[in-house]
């Protein structure tokens, strides 16, 4: 029987180098693939470093190295987009849209160029297949602290049936001691907690050098609509900030909201913060199937939020009302909603507003 070709999405990284090592034990063709997105040689992932790493981890375990040039798509689609949301008073997540467009779009395409029949990443996630629905199913990773289902909410039963995540299933420490086993060179590398392409993690001064004239100055208000100061700028807040707001008040303000139509951050005091419900757009299903009436689950509007419970209520095609049992802190517009049952991915969206109290 021919062996199966998999191509390894390899940034240099841990996960990835173990998951081409792995792969190759199995039994598979393994080849390494590195996107070039061209943001520079001093940083953790995407650039010139990022490549130079792979490669060499590629050659540590033996396998063919191939780069994917994808700086006009990516700087189009993940980069652009990011400082389109900042500047329009959203948070966006640009590792969901990179994940859609380029990884499990762009270089899929050229993995199968190549020939291969799946791509290995090195993410913290699970698929497996519902033997009585048919249908693959996206889970957690077993390394709860570590689980990136959260970023992959926007893989469908396509994507899904041709993807692999062989390192899933591993506890982080299991990773690194077959890295060390393997004698892989990023075996005590540190994991990337940072967007890719913004240097030193500083967004505020990225999205300057980029969108200087989306920094326009307003005022700050509280929920009222009284003046309590000003800003340069609503692109350099967050919803839930504490910090650097410039205000002299007897008790700490927080952002509330940040009004994109006039400009203006809305501050208040912590118990503000708290909302019961939130509108998300741009939802997709894992199965692939909206469902057409109401139900329940558990739901994060963040990365490192505990999940909380919830009835999702479907809207227009692609739009849902969640509705939190309990209301959730800091629900900020531009993040993403992702909907779980137990420790499998249903879906998720695109928060795009939260309702007022």
């Amino acid at each position: 029987m021919p062996e199966k070709k998999v191509a390894v999405a390899m940034s240099g990284g841990v996960d990835s180098s173990v998951a081409a090592a792995l792969l190759r034990e199995d039994g598979y063709e393994v080849m390494g693939m590195t996107l070039d997105l061209g943001v520079g040689d001093d940083l953790v992932e995407g650039g010139a470093h990022t490549v130079l790493l792979a490669r060499e981890a590629a050659e540590q375990i033996g396998i063919p190295h191939h780069i994917v040039e994808a700086k006009q798509e990516f700087e189009a689609g993940v980069v652009e987009d990011f400082c389109r949301e900042y500047a329009r008073g959203r948070t966006p997540n640009p590792c969901i849209r990179c994940n859609r467009l380029i990884k499990f779009g762009l270089l899929w395409e050229a993995a199968r160029s190549l020939g291969a029949e799946f791509l290995a990443t090195g993410h913290h996630a699970r698929i497996d297949r519902d033997p009585e629905r048919g249908i693959f199913r996206l889970r957690k990773g077993n390394d709860r602290s570590k689980d990136q289902s959260y970023f992959l909410y926007v893989l469908g039963q396509n994507e899904l049936g041709r993807t692999l995540f062989p390192v899933g299933s591993l506890q982080k420490a299991e990773v690194r001691a077959r890295a060390e086993d393997l004698k892989v060179g990023a075996a005590r590398r540190a994991d990337s907690q940072e967007i890719c392409f913004i240097p030193d993690n500083d967004y505020v001064a990225f999205l300057r050098s980029r969108s200087p004239e989306a920094f326009l100055p307003g005022l700050i208000v509280n929920a009222e609509g009284n003046r309590l100061g000003g800003h340069s700028g609503i692109i350099g807040f967050t919803v839930g900030q504490r910090r650097g707001l410039g205000i002299a008040a007897p008790h700490p303000l927080y952002v509330l909201e940040l009004r994109y139509r006039d400009n203006a951050v809305v501050v208040g005091p912590a118990d503000r913060l708290f909302r019961r419900s939130l509108i998300a757009s741009e939802v997709r299903w894992v199965d692939g199937i909206p469902p057409d009436k109401p139900f329940s689950c558990s739901v994060k509007i963040r990365y490192r939020h505990r999940e909380a419970a919830a009835e999702i209520l479907p809207q227009a095609r692609d739009s849902v009302k969640v509705v939190f049992a309990v209301p959730q802190r800091a629900v900020t517009p531009g993040q993403a909603v992702v909907f779980y049952s137990g420790d499998e991915v249903l879906g998720g969206g695109t928060i795009k507003r939260v309702p007022p109290e």
